[in-house]
């Protein structure tokens, strides 16, 4: 059995409770997920709001789990408060980083729409297609051979057109939910107070300490974002952006790193 400390005990509650009511009641993804800042729909609170959402019982599953096994012994060491503190912190921080590198690359997005609406060429919605909608090129190569093939009849003109325009509002308007950025920021504080603290998880075949583990996932997460692969729908930078945050505040706090658990 494990031990929940209150605070984790209150957090595994409310994150249960918004599921519940998301799913069977009334949903709450579409005001409160995180949007893009480039969305009409983002909403300030937001940055708060989306970490007690997920995307379905998965996602609420490994996300609370983590809590689960981590979350304690934090809230032990630092008390409720600042466990508390440390969770929005991180969590928040997330949604900032995610929200920073989801509003340079749609703002570029953006300005391709734009160039395209100008001038669309076959060359032109080709070039979008290679640059900003790969993983859409293959199901619409047919479209694009046509068009190419007859470069001034009006309905392919239209509907290339029509094409850019759906491809930003899906992509301007995907929302973000997760308590994850929090979760992969508690990682890290277990990290960097346990270090040597060895791990037994059910996907390696034998024990990791945690500083190792720690490394292996933040490297791993930022390469995914790097990827930015259009058919991978986990926002990789939120769980980094935890991380970091996550350092930083116990930087802040001057954590005693002389005491290794």
């Amino acid at each position: 059995m494990f031990s929940l400390t209150p605070l984790v005990r209150n957090l595994l509650i409310l994150n249960v409770a918004f599921f519940i009511i998301d799913a069977y009641i009334f949903p709450l993804i579409p005001v409160f997920a995180l949007r893009s800042l480039l969305s009409p729909a983002f909403l300030p609170f937001q940055f708060v709001t989306y970490m007690f959402l997920h995307g379905g019982f998965g996602h609420l599953f490994s996300n609370m789990f983590g809590l689960i096994i981590f979350g304690p012994m934090l809230e032990r060491i630092w008390g409720p408060k600042r466990f508390l503190i440390f969770y929005f912190v991180t969590g928040i921080g997330a949604g900032l980083l995610f929200s920073g590198i989801d509003y340079y690359e749609t703002s570029r997005l953006q300005e391709a729409v734009s160039v395209y609406l100008q001038y669309p060429t076959p060359q032109g919605f080709l070039d979008f297609m290679s640059q900003h909608a790969k993983g859409y090129y293959q199901s619409n190569l047919d479209f694009i051979n046509n068009f190419d093939e007859n470069p001034t009849e009006q309905r392919y003109i239209q509907d290339s057109i029509n094409f850019v325009n759906s491809y930003y509002q899906r992509e301007v308007n995907i929302p973000m939910v997760g308590a994850s950025g929090a979760i992969f920021g508690i990682l890290m504080a277990f990290g960097l107070l346990f270090p040597n603290t060895e791990l037994f998880l059910l996907f390696f075949p034998f024990p990791i300490k945690a500083k190792y583990f720690v490394a292996f996932y933040g490297m791993y997460e930022l390469y995914q974002g790097i990827q930015n692969s259009q058919t991978d729908n986990v926002a990789h930078f939120a769980h980094v952006g935890g991380m970091l945050f996550a350092f930083i505040l116990l930087k802040i706090w001057s954590a005693d790193r002389n005491k290794f658990f």
